[in-house]
């Protein structure tokens, strides 16, 4: 994973603002998505990726004429995760299989980027999203080849649950530059409506 340690490639596409608003879209989104209602979380930017140890990776996608972003969260299929998975469906983690983690996953991944979707959608239109994929930590060293403008990844630390990692990276297609306001930060997200 060691290509994946740049913050930029190429030429300078995104604005450094439009570089924060990903930023900062993606932490309130999981805030709203892997955090449960009753704890509070600190995320924060890591630079050393070593740190990110985790055996797969859930990958999804937010897609315009722009850009293409992707929201990759690290896991390992151990029993401490299963237990901050089962916690945040409100579940006993023994009632939870191997088929019900996964699931349980993939859905906070898509709750995550369903909000950011949601959130990028008053800069950007014309917004799709992918369907959650798992896939082993080693196709990471091939991102290099999606040539993106922004890479940077977080760590998101839960009381009781162990550390979680998510990596942001997005290629741009043409120059990107928004801002988002104070009180466009302070905003709930609210509930995502689901039809």
């Amino acid at each position: 994973m060691e290509e994946m340690t740049g913050q930029t490639t190429g030429s300078q596409l995104i604005s450094p603002s439009a570089r924060d608003g990903f930023d900062t879209l993606l932490q309130q989104a999981l805030k709203a998505s892997m955090v449960p209602s009753d704890a509070s979380a600190e995320i924060s930017v890591i630079d050393d990726i070593a740190a990110i140890s985790e055996k797969k990776i859930v990958v999804l996608t937010v897609s315009s004429y722009l850009f293409r972003l992707m929201v990759m969260l690290h896991f390992s299929p151990d029993a401490a995760t299963r237990g901050h998975f089962a916690r945040l469906n409100r579940v006993d983690p023994s009632e939870m299989d191997d088929q019900g983690f996964m699931d349980a996953i993939a859905e906070c991944g898509n709750l995550c980027c369903g909000i950011l979707n949601r959130d990028l959608g008053r800069f950007f239109p014309h917004l799709g999203m992918s369907t959650p994929n798992v896939i082993d930590s080693h196709c990471a060293a091939y991102l290099q080849r999606l040539n993106a403008e922004h890479i940077r990844h977080f760590a998101i630390d839960v009381p009781e649950s162990p550390r979680l990692h998510v990596s942001l990276c997005v290629s741009a297609y043409a120059e990107m530059d928004f801002a988002v306001s104070a009180d466009e930060q302070d905003v709930s997200t609210g509930e995502l409506e689901l039809f």
